[in-house]
Formats: structure tokens, sequence, C-alpha cells
């Protein structure tokens, strides 16, 4: 399999490494939780956050959202108890919640390599693009022209569909076999008229990673604005915009070990700028009372994430690689979806032939697997995955695809674990 700087392969020495890391997790999460998973059968324990659903399950759906990661609840806590003041009172109380709002902007900032004039916080990543396409279009009301890709998240989709009932035309670019991108066919989709470019930095469902920096190139060139949402790449693989020629770059807290409810747009200072909700709130760039505690808790996982990402980058990808290569070579029928050399460390879509997955999903949650068929925001809906579909899967291969995505407290016992575990309800299946 061919790989590349950011996708690393499973070898020996990768195995001592995640059996140290695996060890210092096992203790660090022993003085955090004080609890063991209650899985008598499991030879190394990992401990986990309190509620009973998570301790006794292998979680695999990180993509859908994170825990919280324990240091960014204790920098959370003491606005959630004695500083809980509002960030625009002018008192010392209010004073103290501002400093903190200010030092989570830096702190985001930081992770992308920009300047914290500008980040601008919002509730989620779905207002972020939504406010970033209210930019581009209110700056130029003349162009009615939007391009995008078929393989987006469903906040852009559906804002997309939205534009096209009052009038303008987006292009939806297609994608090959492999979830790949072509950058002729973008640069011929530009037109005089085009007033917006929106991609996603890294597929959610798949994990591919499209090459936004020729993309940022070919906007540059054609004079059209680009907006990026990033929600999946941030945290998982370097970004800096500084060298990112991009207007508007989309965020969010849940993906990067924050609370639920809070997301980031980043706004590159010479780009447009139109709020989509009005009020005095983050310097006149968003109404409505900040949140200050999960601004702060933002601002710490943004912290933690730029720490860390040197070292989790190439231990998530070796967890996958062991995971996808024992899997291969354990059970027949399974197919990898996605380009293999340009994809997140953490993110595995698989297609399992002869099985059903949401009947998988229901023995997987039986078990205490944790995983999903796709978009958790699509988990309802009985159509097959359109980024799937976008990839030429036919409609029986997107309804026997998985996805499985590790993180942060994912452990190599938790892969061994998994696997025997897909094994035995594949075979299962397939046996019906």
């Amino acid at each position: 399999m061919k790989k590349n700087a950011a996708i690393v392969s499973h070898e020996s020495s990768q195995n001592t490494l995640l059996a140290m890391q695996d060890k210092e997790r096992g203790a660090q999460h022993r003085s955090v939780y004080g609890h063991t998973r209650g899985r008598e059968h499991r030879s190394d324990a990992v401990l986990r956050a309190s509620s009973s659903i998570w301790a006794d399950s292998i979680y695999f759906d990180y993509n859908a959202t994170t825990p919280i990661d324990p240091a960014v609840r204790a920098a959370m806590l003491p606005f959630l108890d004695q500083e809980f003041g509002n960030s625009s009172s002018f008192y010392a109380l209010g004073r103290r919640a501002a400093t903190g709002v200010t030092k989570a902007r830096e702190q985001v900032a930081q992770l992308l390599n920009a300047t914290s004039s500008e980040i601008i916080f919002t509730s989620c990543a779905t207002e972020s693009i939504a406010t970033a396409f209210l930019s581009a279009l209110e700056a130029a009301p003349e162009k009615r022209h939007l391009i995008t890709s078929t393989v987006e998240h469903s906040a852009t989709l559906e804002l997309c569909r939205h534009y096209e009932s009052r009038g303008y035309e987006v292009t939806y670019l297609p994608v090959d076999r492999d979830g790949n991108l072509s950058l002729e066919q973008l640069k011929q989709s530009i037109t005089p008229s085009t007033a917006l470019i929106s991609l996603l930095w890294a597929n959610n469902e798949t994990g591919v990673i499209f090459p936004v920096e020729k993309v940022a190139a070919i906007a540059v060139e054609q004079g059209v604005p680009l907006h990026l949402d990033a929600v999946q790449a941030v945290g998982k693989i370097p970004i800096d915009l500084q060298s990112l020629p991009v207007s508007y770059l989309s965020l969010s807290g849940h993906k990067i070990y924050a609370p639920k409810g809070i997301g980031a747009l980043y706004v590159h200072r010479h780009a447009s700028y139109t709020p989509l909700l009005r009020g005095s709130q983050e310097r006149e760039r968003r109404g409505g009372t900040e949140n200050v505690a999960s601004i702060v808790g933002f601002g710490h996982a943004a912290m933690m994430a730029r720490e860390k990402l040197s070292c989790e980058l190439p231990r998530l990808a070796a967890l996958r690689d062991r995971f996808e290569t024992n899997l291969l070579q354990q059970l027949s029928g399974v197919h990898r979806n996605g380009n293999l050399s340009s994809r997140l460390p953490n993110t595995s879509s698989l297609t399992f032939d002869d099985i059903d997955a949401a009947s998988a999903l229901f023995l997987f949650d039986d078990k205490g697997l944790c995983c999903s068929a796709g978009s958790a925001c699509n988990t309802q809906s009985r159509t097959p995955s359109h980024v799937l579909s976008a990839m030429g899967r036919c409609l029986e291969e997107a309804r026997a695809t998985l996805r499985f995505s590790i993180g942060r407290f994912t452990i190599e016992a938790e892969v061994d674990q998994a696997l025997e575990i897909i094994l035995g309800v594949v075979t299962k299946l397939r046996q019906l």
C-alpha cells in the first residue's frame, strides 16, 4: 500500500511505542477517573469517564464526536462555578471571563497558525459554514454561482440546496472511485459569476484529504474566495493558515475533545465578513452572550491538540494500520474505501461483502463496540451514504459499509478486542 508522510505503516518499532503509550494512558486514566472498565476478560483495561455506557464500550466513532478530555473539563469548571461572569460586563467578574475568552481565541489561532483577531467563536461548525457563505455572497451580490463537491458534509450540501432554491447556480464537483477531486474540473467550473468555493479539507466518512494547497492556489489565481470545512482535519493533521491562502475556515469543538455547542470560524483579515447573528459580542462580529465555559474548553482543547499532534498522528496511523491489516488478513471479502495514500490517520471506511451494516451495528452495540455506517448526522436516514454513492458504490456496497474512527484514548488492546467482535459479528451475519 502506498504511503505518504502522514500515513504511517505498522512497524515493530511502533509496537514498542504503542505499548509504552498505552501503559502511560492507563496510569493517567487511573489517576483521573479512579475506576476500570467492567469487562473482566480484557487483559489491558483502559479507564474511562464515569458514565456506565462509556465504561462498557469500545469507542470507535471519534469522527462523530469525541469525549471531553479531563484536562479540558478541568479548565472549564471555574467558569461554570465561581467565574460565571458575562464577558461583556465591566466589573472584575466579567473582566476575568473576558480574559478567558481572549486566551481561548489565542489558543485556537495558534492551532491554525493564524492571528487571534481572525477567530470568531460560534455555536457550531454549521453556523460557521453558513456565516462564511453569507459573507462571500453579501460581498458580491451580483455573483450567483457556488462551487462545492458531491461528498461534502450535509451542513454544506443543505445550505447549497437552500441557495439553489433562491436562484443561485451550484456546481457539485464529482469525485472518482477513491474519493479524489479533479483539480482540472474545479478550474473549468469557475466562472466570472462564481462567488465562493466551499470544500471539505478531510472527508468525515472516508477520511480522504483533498489537495487543499492546490485548490487554494487555483482560487487565488481565479480571484474567488475559498471556504474550507476543516472540522475533521483540525487536530489530526497539521494546519498552517499563514502559508495556506483561504478566506474562511470552519471548525468545531466537539471533534477535538471540547464540548458540543461550540465552534469557530476563521476569517482572513482581508476577507469580507457579514455576521449571521447581529449584536455587539465577538467584537461586533457575532451577536449573543459568549458561552464562556465552552469557549475556554475549546481553547484548552486546541492547545492540547497542538501539543499532541506530532506524537498522536503516527500513533493513530499505526493503530489504524494494525486494525486494517489484521482485519483483512483474518476476514475475506473486506474492501477499503478512499485514497489510501492521502487520508486521515484515524479513519477506516470498510465494505464487508454479504452483510447489512445496520444489522452489524445492532450486534456491535450489543457487544459494546461503537462505530457507524457513515456520518453521524445521517445515522437515522434509510438512504445510502451520499459520499459512497458519489464514489461509485452501488446500493448494496453502500449498505454494507462501516466507518471506524479512533482517537486520543484508543489503545492497542481495544483494537484487538474490536477485531474479535467484528470477526464474530460478520461471520454470524454471513451465515444467516
